[in-house]
């Protein structure tokens, strides 16, 4: 604990150092100059608009740098204010890609436009993009870069590691996934043929670029928006991820794949099993690097990447960067950059997002909630719990109440939580309850509420959740329940974020300012009215099972299709000693009825019984002996035995 106590308070002074020599750098204009060496002629950091108007703009962030320059460069901290005024382009949504799973694309919503995008903002053929690429976009109706985007392309095109930093819902995969396609070689523009003259064999092909992400709807999501914006190139995009069967996944890895995207685990598995060739990587990006840290897929993950070339194009994305994310980028990354989309004071909470805190009873939320999800204009709303037992409790009681909800929690198999997403998107459900894990992987723009149903843990976990609404220009509602239990933690959660609402009103499902804050009827109730029950309900979604551990048969093979099963007429005889018996089985014999005559009687014989009978017979009415426990092995075993050898040639001679 000493020796770790000393680390980090030499990584803080080191920080606070080196935020002091940027903050002078950025200040003066000024650099250290290296002994012997002519001064940098790079000075300070430049602004988004500077940096576009200089002419020969990718020359001067090149890794070529003539002999003599300084070749050594801190991480720069780059900043660009989002709070101006936003122009959504119409959306356009595109014919799902033919490059990606087919699970991915059942599964995950095509690319649209999403993020805010200033007019000013340059578009992506101004910054060298592929055309192919830029059609591709073009298509979903995106155009200019949002703000990650912009600050993040002209750094990653250039072939600089980058540490992208910037809230959920602002344009990230893009950010990193047009850099990524860029530097695949497609199959078409790779050579017909070996050089022995053979024709080259497209299925030997292994993956050029690697994704690794958290969860596995967040791995479904990104595959199908890299798929959509490479479709034009021919990029095949293939999704690996835990919960499902490994035979699909690996004929795919068969068929050949130019970028994987994949949960840790699963991506681990398959390359120590030598199924995943990760020797050709070219680009690595880590996705919501604080979100692998919090499950603790870290180990993993530094197992993976020393599996990779040390010659690689690494990027690294996350919401906030604790100290072990820190020390991964410096561990594996080059001489990153470090890029935040927002000014430095600025929150991490959408502004557009309105929060109510209420102090609610345990008995009484589920109540509270159906006067919530009772609101005026509700659309899609998501509903976070800690547990996995209140998940589906929760949702349980709201489908008893006659609301379409669904739950996605780890207790479910892949196949039920891809129904429940894509029953959700597609609008047959509108409430969706989900663990906090569901948080990062859920990307639906048309969420106008979440409720937090318990405190979360956490800032950080509080931030990710109300993230889901207030996305691509809209606003949203957020509405947290704390119980009498939880008031130290929401404390905990106001003071780190800044919030106004420290204490919470104590609120029930009765309570006057509830129907007011949130716009609800007042002939609102617990049940939902049956004229409002329009959805078509989870079951209306069908349920892909097949290649889940454990899971059922394939869908349409349900217990009414199947055949009947043949029933076999079985016969039962009553015996007694062995002996079968006549007569219906459970009944008695009856007794014999001799005739009485007239003069000497004739010798009757007793009906045979016993085994005296048995033996005198023909064999099939033989008794079964019975067995004997332990025969020889017992210490007696031998003296029976010997008296039964004794005891045959006495009856052999009689």
């Amino acid at each position: 604990m000493a020796l770790r106590a000393a680390i980090d308070t030499v990584t803080e002074a080191w920080s606070a150092r080196r935020a002091d020599l940027l903050r002078y750098r950025r200040v003066t204009g000024r650099r250290h100059r290296a002994p012997d060496s002519p001064a940098c002629t790079r000075t300070g950091a430049y602004s988004a608009s500077e940096r576009f108007s200089q002419p020969g703009f990718p020359s001067r962030w090149s890794t070529n740098r003539a002999p003599g320059s300084c070749t050594r460069r801190e991480a720069i901290p780059l900043s660009e204010s989002i709070d101006t005024p936003t122009v959504t382009p119409d959306d356009v949504t595109p014919e799902p890609a033919e490059t990606v799973d087919p699970e991915a694309t059942e599964t995950a919503h095509p690319l649209t436009a999403g993020a805010p995008v200033k007019p000013e903002s340059p578009t992506f053929a101004e910054l060298g993009v592929h055309p192919e690429i830029v059609r591709a976009l073009a298509e979903a109706g995106i155009e200019r870069t949002f703000a990650i985007q912009e600050l993040t392309l002209p750094l990653a095109l250039a072939g600089e590691d980058v540490i992208g930093q910037a809230r959920t819902g602002t344009g990230k995969t893009l950010g990193f996934g047009v850099p990524l396609l860029q530097r695949v070689t497609p199959p078409s523009e790779r050579p017909a043929a070996t050089a022995e003259g053979e024709a080259a064999d497209r299925e030997r092909d292994v993956p050029q670029a690697l994704v690794v992400v958290p969860t596995r709807e967040l791995c479904v999501q990104v595959a199908q928006d890299l798929a959509d914006a490479g479709k034009h190139l021919g990029i095949r995009v293939t999704a690996i991820y835990g919960g499902r069967a490994y035979e699909p996944q690996l004929a795919a890895l068969r068929k050949g794949v130019d970028v994987v995207v994949g949960t840790p685990g699963r991506l681990l598995d398959l390359a120590e099993q030598r199924h995943l060739v990760l020797g050709r990587v070219k680009a690595l990006v880590l996705d919501e690097a604080d979100e692998m840290l919090d499950l603790g897929f870290l180990p993993d993950v530094e197992r993976i990447m020393r599996m990779l070339p040390d010659e690689r194009h690494t990027m690294l994305f996350s919401a906030t960067m604790p100290g072990p994310i820190i020390a991964l980028s410096r561990a594996f990354l080059r001489q990153p950059t470090h890029i935040r989309a927002e000014e430095a004071d600025q929150g991490s909470i959408h502004e557009r997002t309105t929060q109510f805190v209420y102090r609610a009873h345990a008995m009484d939320k589920v109540e509270l909630v159906t006067r919530v999800l009772q609101a005026k204009d509700r659309g899609l709303t998501m509903i976070f719990a800690r547990t996995k037992r209140t998940v589906q409790r929760v949702a349980d009681d709201l489908a008893e109440r006659g609301f379409a909800a669904a739950a996605v929690h780890g207790d479910l198999g892949q196949g039920a939580r891809e129904q429940a997403l894509r029953a959700f998107r597609s609008g047959k459900v509108d409430v969706l309850v989900a663990t906090d894990v569901a948080a990062r992987g859920i990307d639906v723009t048309d969420v106008t509420h979440v409720i937090n149903y318990q405190c979360p843990e956490d800032s950080k976990t509080y931030v990710h959740r109300i993230g889901r609404t207030g996305r691509a220009g809209k606003t949203g509602v957020a509405v947290t329940l704390v119980d009498w239990d939880e008031i130290p933690r929401w404390k905990m959660v106001a003071e780190d974020l800044g919030l106004a609402i420290v204490e919470p009103v104590e609120t029930y499902s009765t309570s006057e300012h509830l129907y007011t804050d949130l716009d609800v009827p007042t002939s609102a109730t617990g049940r939902l009215p049956l004229a409002k029950r329009t959805r078509a309900g989870l079951s209306a979604e069908y349920v892909d099972t097949e290649g889940d551990h454990g899971g059922r048969p394939k869908r349409g093979k349900d217990r009414d299709d199947r055949p009947a099963r043949k029933t076999r007429e079985r016969t039962r005889t009553r015996s007694r000693n062995g002996v079968p018996v006549a007569g219906p089985a459970g009944a008695r014999p009856a007794p014999e009825v001799t005739e009485v005559t007239e003069g000497p009687a004739a010798p009757t014989e007793a009906p045979a019984s016993g085994p005296e009978a048995s033996a005198s017979g023909d064999g099939e009415g033989k008794p079964r002996r019975r067995r004997r426990r332990g025969g020889r092995r017992r210490t007696g075993g031998s003296e029976g035995n010997a008296a039964e050898a004794g005891s045959e040639p006495e009856s052999a001679a009689s």
